[in-house]
């Protein structure tokens, strides 16, 4: 398949790299000021060496990557709220172009689900975005291959910042800002954590579980309940004083920043759960768990989050749409 990569941060940069080890080709590679079409391929360690030394990609317009001639194009620019803007605009070029749609951003499918779900059904081209939810965790194929009609519901651990600022504060009976500070200097956490500390990252991610559900279920599609940020119970972690998780630890317990998605609820929230169970995962390793009608409760854990785990989850999606 013939790849456009949107996006030049960590994941797009993984995508570029690691495309020809799935059978990719990258063909045109776009920043937010510049952009490199190479018909017959990109050389992606020049376009990453440039990236890296000078800021940019190429000498093209970003909007000439667009244009380019692509089976897929590859949406990573970053996640933005409301009108989802730019991503939603590149998705729908692609789709009016008939061309296929890999998101690793969660805005086109966390606010405007049935927008996106509109476009897709008057394309050829199909739209795909496990890397929305959980890095490299297979959360939202393993659901569709289930079937979303028998999932009651998906819980887990979502944010890898918050899990671990969680993990070593009852680890070593720390206060929230002394773990803080050691995730910003170990680059765990961004300078400005409240999109995962908050919950907002988590809640975005089963905001898209649960629209994955409503129209997966729903007999019309039109009928189905879409779920945005606005529809989310959340409940971040800055408040957790270090004394909850060591009493917690005395009764066998820990806490977690747990999600919870079904097709009428979205939640997020500080939960209390045994210490040695399934949804106590530490560091930044993120767990999903999907419940069903017929096959029991399924687990899923792993890296949720970093370039290349969620490159290998776009680059999955790309080898399902052939």
């Amino acid at each position: 398949m013939k790849l456009a990569v949107i996006g030049a941060g960590a994941v797009g940069r993984s995508v570029v790299e690691l495309a020809g080890e799935y059978g990719h080709e990258v063909v045109a590679v776009a920043d937010s000021s510049s952009a490199i079409v190479e018909p017959d391929g990109v050389d992606a360690e020049a376009v990453l060496t440039r990236k890296a030394e000078i800021g940019v990609v190429g000498d093209d317009d970003p909007d000439d990557a667009l244009a380019a001639d692509y089976d897929v194009l590859v949406e990573a620019t970053p996640t933005t709220l409301g009108d989802a803007e730019p991503g939603f605009s590149h998705l729908k070029t692609a789709l009016e172009r008939d061309r296929h749609v890999v998101l690793a951003n969660k805005g086109p499918v966390a606010e405007r689900f049935g927008d996106v779900r509109a476009l897709e059904a008057d394309s050829a081209g199909g739209v795909r975005f496990e890397a929305t939810v959980g890095g490299a965790i297979p959360a939202i194929s393993t659901v569709e291959d289930v079937e979303p009609s028998h999932v009651t519901a998906i819980r887990g651990v979502l944010n890898g910042t918050a899990n671990f600022i969680l993990t070593r504060m009852a680890a070593e009976g720390l206060d929230y800002d002394h773990v803080l500070a050691e995730a910003q200097d170990l680059g765990v956490a961004e300078a400005d954590p409240s999109f995962d500390v908050e919950g907002t990252d988590a809640a975005l991610k089963c905001v898209i579980l649960s629209n994955v559900l409503s129209f997966g279920a729903a007999a019309d599609p039109s009928s189905a309940r879409e779920f945005t940020l606005a529809d989310a119970a959340v409940s971040g972690i800055r408040d957790i004083p270090g004394s909850a998780l060591r009493l917690a630890a005395e009764d066998g317990r820990t806490v977690r920043l747990i999600g919870e998605a079904t097709g009428e609820t979205v939640r997020v929230a500080p939960r209390l759960i045994p210490e040695n169970g399934t949804l106590a995962v530490n560091g930044t390793q993120n767990i999903v768990q999907i419940e069903t009608t017929h096959a029991g409760r399924l687990n899923i854990s792993g890296r949720g989050a970093g370039g290349p785990e969620t490159a290998s989850a776009v680059l999955g999606d790309v080898g399902r749409l052939k």
